[in-house]
């Protein structure tokens, strides 16, 4: 992968390679294939900007059929290779021990299940 920058000014800002998100370790197996979405990786790299190790966000993942969303709560556990978010920086998970109340009971581990 090649190094990229970004100049405004006299500004010079690297991109980065690579930025390691963790989430609760109890986000449904819905709620990992939304964030595993080329889509929602898109829009990640579109929020994410400038992130430092430490940054804490909550975001929006998908309404769906039921009318409730689910939000997940990232960190920033690192940031490789630059420190801006381009259209080519990786975004990847890990699982933090924490766990989440999910906005949707249908879709997560805590919804009913069939039988």
């Amino acid at each position: 992968m090649t190094e990229s920058t970004e100049q405004s000014g006299e500004n010079s800002q690297r991109t980065a390679t690579r930025v390691m998100l963790s989430h609760p370790k109890n986000l449904s197996d819905w709620g990992r294939d939304q964030i595993s979405s080329d889509r929602y990786r898109g829009y990640l790299r579109r929020k994410l900007d400038a992130p430092m190790v430490g940054d804490s966000f909550e975001t929006f993942v998908d309404v769906g059929c039921c009318g409730d969303s689910l939000d997940v709560p990232f960190r920033v556990e690192a940031v490789e290779g630059g420190e801006r978010v381009g259209d080519e920086t990786q975004i990847e998970y890990t699982e933090r021990d924490e766990t989440m109340d999910g906005g949707w009971r249908v879709q997560s581990k805590a919804g009913p299940r069939g039988g």
